[in-house]
Order: structure tokens, then sequence, then C-alpha cells
């Protein structure tokens, strides 16, 4: 890159998952026009000047901590597995949560063998737990006063307890199929965990800092329009109050006048909850007409 190129910004997200599709859509969908060949592991972006570094899920929050990268899109148990892991190690971690992301969401869970007793954290006392997250499960067996022993794998816990390496499991759940599989059942959540948004706390260069904010407000934009809808209406005047209850999570609705009608108006706005069929009736029950449910494709507060 020449001295008179723009610096660039550089995102990194997981090379192949969960979250990748989404991750790339959520690029997609803020304007990002890119190429990438099969095997690459990097892609340039052709509109912004933002590139793409797909790696292993754990590496995005070194990435990160090492300013190799700005912008990092990770699932939050990775993110506070290596938070717990720095700070054991008295490292101050150097990236930060912006903001939680509307996909991957699962739950690292405590699951047991077919036929355990569970009957709380006591149960656990003396046993051995196979994990990916031995932080975050140490810290959970600390806050329950559980002295257990924790047998770390990096991949393949869920048949641990088969292959006698362990009495129960700490792992991600979504649906739960893959535990069933293996005759194991979800007894405890540890975490919550979704796709979230870090980034570097160290001070971003003035070029690059432009488009930083310029992208973190375009990502914003995209994740409130996710099942917001825009209302079109026609109603009753007097019924206005009655309709601003009945729109879930709008603001104020833009109201017009109907040509040569006093006593109805059209009213406009947006709503970021889902919009069930019986919000729609009890809308005509107070006398709402012509009423139109559109998808927002893009929405800047």
């Amino acid at each position: 890159m020449s001295a008179a190129a723009p610096m660039r910004l550089r995102i990194a997200i997981q090379k192949s998952g969960r979250l990748t599709d989404s991750s790339l859509d959520l690029l997609a969908r803020c304007g990002l026009k890119y190429t990438r060949g099969k095997d690459q592991l990097m892609c340039y972006g052709e509109n912004m000047p933002l590139d793409v570094l797909f790696v292993r899920d754990d590496d995005i929050p070194d990435l990160v901590q090492e300013d190799v990268c700005d912008l990092g899109l990770v699932g939050l148990n990775v993110v506070e597995e290596k938070r717990l892991r720095f700070e054991a190690r008295g490292i101050a971690p150097l990236f930060e949560r912006v903001r939680p992301l509307d996909f991957g969401r699962c739950r690292l869970s405590i699951a047991v063998p077919d036929g355990f007793e569970y009957r709380g954290p006591g149960s656990l006392a003396g046993k051995r737990i196979a994990t990916t997250y031995p932080s975050i499960l140490a810290r959970h067996l600390a806050e329950h006063g559980v002295a257990a022993t924790i047998v770390e794998l990096s991949g393949a816990v869920e048949i641990a307890p088969r292959l006698g390496r362990a009495d129960l499991i700490c792992d991600l759940v979504s649906t739960g199929s893959t535990l069933a599989a293996n005759h194991l059942r979800e007894v405890a959540t540890v975490l919550e965990s979704q796709a979230v948004l870090i980034r570097t706390p160290v001070p971003i260069a003035p070029a690059k800092r432009d488009w930083t904010e310029r992208l973190l407000l375009r990502i914003d934009g995209v994740e409130q329009v996710k099942g917001s809808k825009y209302i079109m209406l026609h109603a009753p005047r007097a019924a206005l109050p009655a309709i601003a209850k009945l729109l879930p999570g709008s603001e104020a609705p833009t109201v017009l006048p109907l040509d040569g009608r006093d006593d109805r108006v059209a009213v406009h706005a947006v709503c970021r909850e889902t919009v069930f069929w019986e919000t729609l009736e009890q809308l005509k029950a107070i006398g709402a007409s012509s009423v139109l449910v559109l998808p927002v494709e893009k929405m800047l507060a």
C-alpha cells in the first residue's frame, strides 16, 4: 500500500461456522461490495476502505487485542472466555463490546447424561466437567461454591462422557439436537450468548475514524429495521390516542389530513416490534381502514 493510499479498516469475522453467513449478510446490508475467492482468507471492499479477514472465531479477540484488526464480529461466549483468560494473566483486555447483534443466539449450558440425577449446582461437586470454555465455567462454579474438575477440550465435547473423559459437559447449545443425539440433557445455563461487535479501545487514526463511525451507524440502521414494519392506514381523528397505544414499539406517528375529510386522517408509523394479525384486527375494530404493513429496508435514527 502506497503512502498516499487511504488507510483501510480491518474487520475480523469467523472463517466458517454458525456466524459466517450472518456476518457477511450484515456487512452486505451495510452497503459493502466485495469479492472473495473460495479459499481466500481476506477480501477487499470495492466501495469502502474496509478489508475483511476470515479467521477462527477464538482468534478474533486476539486480532483486535493486538491492533491487527479495528473491529470484530464474534460470539459473546468467545469474548468472555478471552477476557477472563487475559485477566487471569494480569493483562488488560484491549477489546471492548460495542453492541450486541441480532443473530447467533445460543447458550453455554451444563448438560448431563441420561440417568444423571441433577438437583442444582451442588450436584456438580467432585465431578469432571468437559468444556471448551474453562474460564467461564470456573467463574460459574466459583459463584456457586462448587469444587469440580474442569477438563478442557478443543472440540467434540459432547462425546467426552461416553469416552470416559468426563462425567458431564458444559457446551454451546442452540436447538439441543446434538445433546439428544449423544444422550445428554441440558440442566443449567451458564451464559446466554449472541453475536457481538467488538472494537479496539486504542485511538483509531483520523484517516480511519470517519469510516469507522459511518460503519457503526450503518450497523445500527440494519439492526433497527430487523422486524420493523412501516404501517399506513386511514382512521377517525378521534381514534388517534387508541391507535398510538396499539402500534407496537412505534414513535409518535405521522398524521396527515385526507382530502375532503375533516373527520378522518392518514396515519404513518414505523413499528419496531412484530405486527400481529390481532393488532390489525384491533385497529380495524376502532375504525381503521386501508391498512398496509410494509417491510423496512434501511433506517437511520
